[in-house]
């Protein structure tokens, strides 16, 4: 039992000091996080929108985690492109970890990705897009009738056809199921 013990205070140590190399990026606006996600990952850089901590939270219902080390670089790259952070805070604790944007729920015969506020459901055998829901912007109604019946390999992506942040987090949902069922 003692080894089981020592194992698992270990295991948290060393979760905590994965943690301590990654930095959040706080802005005042969703579309600000969605140009400077799209700025950062073109230039390559290993980051991950997310939901950010309570502790946190300005205005943003969205946070950029990014590798501490490239804080200077980021943000001379967001610099040069007009998308300035509010804040930048290191992950220094549990308490300030970010939080997943992602739920999975497998049903049997469909499966279940929700982002945010966004549900897309599909169907695991045939990989077509049987319901989208959540949200509550007014592009949804049409995101849903552009997607709903086609399967994941030939439905548009939500971020090329809306423009709402319930278009972005579809678009999360999208990526993240298509990752889950496709090779």
């Amino acid at each position: 039992m003692k080894i089981f013990s020592f194992f698992k205070k270990w295991q948290a140590r060393n979760k905590d000091r994965q943690r301590a190399d990654r930095g959040l990026l706080i802005f005042e606006n969703t579309s600000e996080v969605i140009r400077a996600e799209l700025v950062l990952k073109e230039r390559g850089w290993d980051i991950k929108v997310m939901g950010p901590p309570s502790e946190i939270q300005k205005g943003c219902d969205l946070v950029i985690e990014f590798p501490l080390i490239e804080e200077l670089n980021i943000l001379r790259s967001l610099k040069k492109n007009g998308t300035v952070p509010l804040e930048v805070v290191p992950v220094t604790g549990p308490l300030l970890t970010p939080v997943n944007l992602f739920q999975i729920k497998d049903f049997g015969d469909h499966l279940m990705v929700r982002a945010a506020n966004m549900k897309l459901t599909v169907e695991k055998s045939s990989l077509i897009i049987v319901n989208i829901s959540g949200g509550g912007c007014p592009d949804v109604p049409f995101l849903a009738a552009c997607m709903i019946g086609k399967s994941l390999d030939n439905a548009p992506r939500p971020r090329e056809i809306g423009h709402t942040l319930c278009g972005y987090a579809l678009d999360l949902a999208f990526e993240e199921m298509k990752q889950k069922c496709l090779p």
